[in-house]
């Protein structure tokens, strides 16, 4: 008997940024690179392909993309992105944004009909804007009603393919946190998928990842006390099982 293909899974990370002539124009992102190493030793014991690629450009992740509608594929195609972004783009090792939808743009069905049917989960840890989160005061009891505010909202931009999922790092237009020891969103994710969690459906599991960064994290030193808060979006249309190996 035949054995099933293997899910694969793509993981990009840059570290380094420098422009087309040489100029540091952001900030090297210490802790990255063995977060990602940890997080595609995990998923290869769960049984996908990996592919982890380290400081790629612009037109590389692009690439990268690209050549994944030419692969044959399992039940899963799992994507995490770990670089400096804002709000709709994350940026290439050159320093040249990526615009998210140009990435959902290549695995569309249009494009890539090999996954037209795979659900597709992206986890994306860079910044969607400036803004630090001071977190909230949970309160168990009623108390004074809040000011209304401008409900959070994912970017009209961005539309993602169908039979996709894709949790962001950090709210819309907030920073997102990461140091020497990693971040607070793709370590929540490694804690998960170490755990029992990792049996959850999915909807369930990006659940728990909140849960685990809104409550056991928030940043120290120079911005002590500020806090994260993943949030998540899918078109998913049934409950599925991608990290219960």
């Amino acid at each position: 008997m035949s054995q099933p293909r293997q899910s694969r899974a793509l993981v990009i990370v840059n570290t380094n940024f420098c422009s087309s002539d040489g100029d540091v124009v952001f900030r090297t992102r210490g802790g990255a690179k063995r977060e990602a190493e940890k997080l595609s030793n995990i998923l290869s014991r769960l049984n996908y392909k990996v592919k982890l690629m380290h400081n790629k450009t612009a037109k590389e992740i692009e690439d990268l993309y690209q050549q994944e509608c030419c692969c044959e594929h399992g039940e899963y195609f799992v994507s995490i992105i770990s670089s400096h972004g804002k709000e709709g783009i994350i940026f290439g090792c050159d320093s040249e944004p990526v615009m998210l939808t140009r990435i959902f743009q290549i695995l569309s069905s249009e494009k890539c009909p090999v996954l037209t049917k795979i659900p597709k989960i992206f986890f994306i840890q860079a910044c969607r804007g400036e803004e630090f989160d001071q977190g909230v005061v949970v309160e168990c009891d009623s108390g004074e009603p809040e000011p209304e505010r401008e409900p959070d909202c994912f970017s009209d931009y961005l539309s993602i393919p169908p039979q996709t999922a894709v949790m962001f790092a950090c709210s819309p237009g907030y920073v997102a946190f990461l140091n020497i020891s990693g971040s607070m969103f793709l370590q929540a994710l490694l804690k998960v998928l170490e755990g029992e969690e990792r049996h959850l459906a999915l909807n369930c599991l990006m659940t728990r990842i909140n849960w685990e960064v809104a409550f056991c994290c928030q940043a120290r030193g120079t911005y002590e006390g500020c806090k994260e808060m993943p949030c998540f979006v899918t078109n998913l249309l049934q409950e599925v099982f991608p990290f219960s190996a």
